[in-house]
């Protein structure tokens, strides 16, 4: 009986330390890494953060083909009209974001996760350390 009462003190302790733990850690927003493709045409305008697209783990995945020929997306950032309009009729993301293939759109924080006024860009682009965006201050 004692063994039991000291084993639910411990359970009932470790159950308030690890609550507290979750309720007090600061969980920061996903950063863009190398690669990854920050899509911001439409984000700012709406009142969302910039979409972080993790292009490698997409592509060990599957083939390049399979979203810029089969879907359609063009080898660009922000060469295509993406809105959400078009996700939930089952275009570009909504191909595969579609809570069957892959999560879909009610979570928005899962896609919606770039740093504000960041403009849409591969991040981290060699291209980006070699030449200077037009329109661009020069250094």
């Amino acid at each position: 009986m004692k063994i039991l009462s000291k084993l639910r003190a411990s359970i009932a302790l470790a159950a308030v330390l690890i609550l507290s733990a979750v309720m007090f850690v600061d969980i920061n927003d996903a950063q863009a890494e190398y690669g990854d493709v920050v899509i911001n045409n439409y984000s700012d305008g709406a009142g969302m953060r910039p979409v972080v697209f993790p292009h490698w783990f997409h592509r060990v995945r599957f083939r390049c083909k399979v979203c810029h020929a089969d879907l359609g997306f063009k080898f660009q950032a922000g060469g295509n009209e993406i809105n959400m309009v078009k996700i939930i009729d089952g275009q570009f993301c909504g191909a595969c974001h579609n809570g069957d293939i892959a999560w879909s759109v009610e979570n928005c924080n899962l896609c919606h996760s770039g740093k504000p006024n960041t403009p849409t860009q591969v991040h981290e682009s060699t291209v980006q350390k070699l030449a200077q965006p037009s329109g661009a201050p020069k250094k």
